[in-house]
């Protein structure tokens, strides 16, 4: 293949991830893969000696490493509110993210909601919701454990867990049909799978001081 096909190709890797960016519901990722498209961008522009669309990408660069620095280093403060699956706020954030929610719970069907509802907000904005039914005294049977597009860096889970663990949850299943992207978020939060149900055993959680 020749240097100048090579160049194009390069320069149309940069051009996809940046767009590809655009589609993540993370922001997060969406700043890592959007830097990733503006530095090969970047690069492909001095090449071909296009300092304009140079200059722009490396202004894309330096906006999303401060955005980037800000987001991972800002500490969020949580807050819980412990609710019923058939109050009102719980409602709204299920109509709100109804689409959402279908990608990851796609056996979720919005009807059975449990006994139980933890809502976990973010300086008053929701950020996760999770329903379920206690089974017996200490043990929940997790419906849908759900974060919000803005929240999915684990932190919203690693609070709720905590604070379900000092309220006297000590084990969490979770049997439901769930999707890929949720199942590596349940490993990633100590869920261990036993036959068909996802196990979490409460003790395992590092309560924040």
């Amino acid at each position: 293949m020749k240097t100048a096909m090579l160049i194009e190709v390069f320069g149309y890797i940069g051009s996809f991830l940046v767009v590809v960016s655009m589609l993540m519901s993370s922001v997060v990722k969406l700043r890592l893969i959007n830097t990733a498209g503006s530095i090969i961008s970047l690069i492909y522009a001095f090449i071909c000696g296009a300092f304009p669309l140079a200059l722009m990408n490396g202004c894309l660069i330096i906006i999303n490493v401060f955005n980037l620095f800000k987001l991972l280093k800002s500490e969020k403060q949580y807050d819980l509110v412990d609710s019923k699956p058939e109050d009102s706020f719980v409602n709204y954030i299920l109509n709100r993210y109804r689409d959402d929610i279908k990608t990851y719970f796609p056996g979720f069907d919005g009807k059975s909601c449990g006994d139980r509802a933890y809502i976990v907000c973010c300086e008053g904005k929701p950020a996760g919701l999770l329903l379920g039914t206690e089974r017996e005294k200490g043990v929940l049977d997790v419906i849908i454990d759900y974060s919000t597009p803005e929240y999915r860096d684990c932190s919203v889970g690693t609070f709720l867990y905590d604070k379900l663990s000092a309220g006297g949850i000590r084990t969490l299943l979770f049997a439901q049909e769930e999707s890929k992207i949720h199942s590596s978020y349940m490993n990633k939060m100590g869920f261990v799978r036993e036959n068909h149900t996802y196990v979490k055993k409460m003790k395992e959680c590092v309560t924040r001081k």
